[in-house]
């Protein structure tokens, strides 16, 4: 007799007469049967939320090692925006506002003429507005010794305010004399009411775009 006869006579309502090995595999396809619908019905949703949970885990230890590291550096965070602040301040404070451009302006003027220097050209542009300054550039023609106009340059550096020459150009005159042609460009700070203009200027632009 075969093992396919044995098995064909086999019924479950006898399943106790049947011979060891048979109830072994019968024992073992139910185990796994079990196993498996246990995984999928039961463990598989079980084990996905444990491995949601483990990554959660992991992104709130990264997190708090984060803000453990910050709070750590706080203090020196703090020190480093006091001295940004007080660097700011100080660059600010160099700054004329309106009211003080014209003092300036004579200064730069004194700072020629007390180097012996002529004045051929002195002249304000129009101011280009930024975001907290405006630039003003002044177009000036000086004549004098190559010395003098090198003081010169050197007093515009040292005044209070900031100054800049820029496009520097020098030439000879029919006298003989160096003339200076070049761009002083000076700055002020912006009061409340002229920064909020310039603010809803490039806002408008932008809503144009």
């Amino acid at each position: 007799m075969s093992l396919a006869d044995d098995i064909n006579k086999l019924s479950f309502k006898d399943m106790g007469v049947w011979p060891v090995p048979f109830k072994v595999a019968a024992m073992a396809i139910l185990f796994g049967a079990l196993l498996l619908a246990g995984y999928w019905f039961i463990w598989k949703a079980q084990m996905e939320a444990l491995d949601q949970s483990r990554q959660e885990e992991q992104r709130l230890r990264t997190e708090f090692l984060d803000k453990k590291k910050q709070a750590l550096n706080l203090d020196l965070y703090r020190e480093q925006v006091k001295e940004i602040e007080q660097a700011f301040g100080a660059l600010v404070r160099q700054l004329p506002n309106k009211s003080e451009m014209d003092a300036l302006l004579t200064d730069i003027n004194q700072a020629g003429l007390g180097r012996g220097l002529e004045f051929d050209l002195f002249k304000p542009g129009a101011e280009t507005m930024r975001d907290f300054y405006a630039e003003l550039p002044i177009t000036v023609r000086i004549t004098g010794s190559y010395h003098d106009l090198g003081r010169f340059a050197s007093d515009v550096a040292q005044l209070p305010r900031i100054v800049t020459l820029n496009n520097l150009a020098i030439s000879q005159t029919k006298d003989g004399i160096l003339a200076l042609d070049a761009v002083a460009m000076t700055y002020r700070y912006l009061d409340e009411e002229e920064i909020a203009k310039t603010k809803k200027a490039a806002k408008d632009k932008g809503a144009k775009k």
